[in-house]
């Protein structure tokens, strides 16, 4: 008997962070939410069966976004024209109630299936989209990583209402639910990272009929799809220098993949027409931003990098000084995840400043033992670290040297200021608001433990401010990696 096949074209983005202006490579532009657009149009022009998902974290990023708080990122999405999208742990950036006045803005659908309201288990979103093209219906379900009820804690009263029920049981729900209704394709939008999609596909009952996942949030580039339990496994990436495309046979009788082909194509002239009207667009918000962003704040001795997260960098050791210096600590801990760039300098803007530190939070100064800190460090460099978990880690300011040994789960060195760190000894540690209210979470140590030593105070309400201040009075700043942290 013959097949009915029929022929689904799926898009991708995911992490595009407020990625929205094409860049110079090589004398070639790159990337971009114009040349993006210009290419969905021609694709969804070309093939009727075409469809365009996000699969999170459209904010964040430029201060294009950040200047007008995601409104921009909204109407610049909405030009865009996605089919449907799943929310990022950064849409909860600006607050929850913020989000949802976002969501009021947004003219596509926005799905979350496991964030809900403790105390009546309402969801904050519909759970599911089912786009229905040339008499095929797909089912979307989104799905969000737990550590979105970390950033929720800067939220105040809402954060505290707010809670993520587990994945797999949220999608064997809504595919119970609808699957007398004839879905032909079942795809699940995460933002939960690329290894997490392999651990929930492997969880999935395949009665539920998930086909594919696309994803997020682990900024993944992959040559090809992963296939666990007969789910097939994507990610494009970051940013809008590329997009993922599945052009799908579709098997509807049996409501099934037939045979596939996925390619992550890349964003540039070549293949990419521009959008002129969402270029206008750009043009507008940008013209608005380089007035207040444009001006010079200093210049640095050389180009300072920032190329992983998981190990020190030159331009982590020089935020964390500054905060050092600046606040009068002993030790400042600098989320290695608020740094956006990979690299800054030698000309800093203020745009280039804030595109690489979003993150305006208050500082906390909080007083440790030398055995506690020692501790806390400890559990920043456990094994979950290097075996994929996204685990906060922090960039070290001058005067530490940390020595640690993965085989042995031991310190071969951990001096402060050239003599080892004292066990009795209180010193003054500074933290990002973000990880002192996640405290317990990032570091293994209760609020308890630390009132005890005295009680936490706010030594700024303005990280960046600091940052802004000090280096429009300081030139030629350097910084090179010193072995403050060493892992092996």
């Amino acid at each position: 008997m013959e097949k009915n096949i029929k022929k689904l074209t799926l898009l991708h983005s995911n992490d595009m962070h407020g990625d929205f202006l094409a860049e110079n490579v090589d004398d070639s532009l790159v990337g971009g939410v114009s040349m993006l657009s210009g290419y969905v149009d021609k694709v969804r022009n070309e093939e009727k069966n075409t469809l365009y998902c996000i699969a999170g974290d459209m904010f964040r990023g430029s201060v294009i976004d950040s200047e007008f708080k995601g409104i921009s990122t909204i109407e610049i999405m909405n030009m865009l024209a996605p089919d449907v999208v799943t929310l990022g742990n950064h849409e909860t950036d600006y607050g929850i109630a913020h989000l949802l006045f976002i969501e009021k803005c947004a003219k596509f659908p926005i799905i979350n299936a496991n964030l809900h309201i403790k105390t009546n288990g309402a969801r904050l979103f519909k759970p599911h989209y089912i786009a229905e093209v040339d008499g095929m219906k797909i089912l979307f379900i989104g799905i969000l990583t737990e550590e979105v009820l970390s950033q929720t804690k800067n939220d105040g009263i809402i954060g505290s209402f707010v809670d993520i029920d587990e994945a797999a049981q949220e999608v064997g729900r809504i595919c119970n639910t609808y699957n007398a209704i004839d879905i032909d394709l079942t795809v699940l939008l995460t933002h939960i990272g690329f290894e997490e999609d392999k651990k929930l596909a492997a969880q999935l009952d395949p009665a539920w009929g998930v086909d594919v996942i696309v994803g997020g949030h682990s900024h993944t580039f992959i040559e090809e799809p992963a296939v666990v339990n007969d789910v097939v496994i994507v990610q494009a990436g970051t940013g809008t220098d590329q997009i993922g495309r599945f052009d799908i046979d579709i098997d509807t009788d049996n409501n099934c993949i037939d045979s596939y082909k996925w390619k992550c194509v890349p964003i540039n002239k070549d293949n990419c027409p521009k959008d002129e009207d969402l270029e206008k667009i750009l043009k507008h918000y940008k013209s608005q931003t380089d007035e207040k962003y444009g001006r010079l704040v200093t210049r640095f001795k050389k180009k300072l990098t920032h190329p992983e997260r998981t190990q020190e960098t030159a331009l982590g050791g020089l935020f964390s000084d500054i905060m050092r210096e600046s606040l009068g600590l002993d030790i400042m801990l600098l989320g290695s995840g608020s740094v956006r760039s990979t690299q800054l300098g030698p000309i800093v803007l203020f745009s280039d400043l804030c595109e690489c530190f979003p993150y305006d939070d208050a500082a906390y100064m909080v007083k440790v033992t030398g055995k506690q800190f020692k501790r806390m460090i400890k559990h920043m460099v456990r094994d979950g670290v290097w075996q994929g978990e996204h685990c906060e880690f922090y960039q070290l300011s001058t005067g530490l040297r940390v020595d640690y040994d993965r085989t042995t789960h031991e310190y071969l060195r951990f001096d402060f200021n050239g003599t080892p760190i004292e066990d009795d000894k209180i010193y003054k540690v500074g933290l990002q608001q973000f990880h002192y209210n996640n405290l317990e979470d990032f570091f293994n140590i209760s609020f308890d433990e630390i009132k005890a030593n005295g009680t936490p105070v706010v030594i700024s309400t303005s990280c960046r401010g600091i940052f802004d201040e000090y280096l429009s009075n300081h030139q030629n700043l350097d910084r090179d990696i010193t072995g403050r942290l060493i892992i092996r």
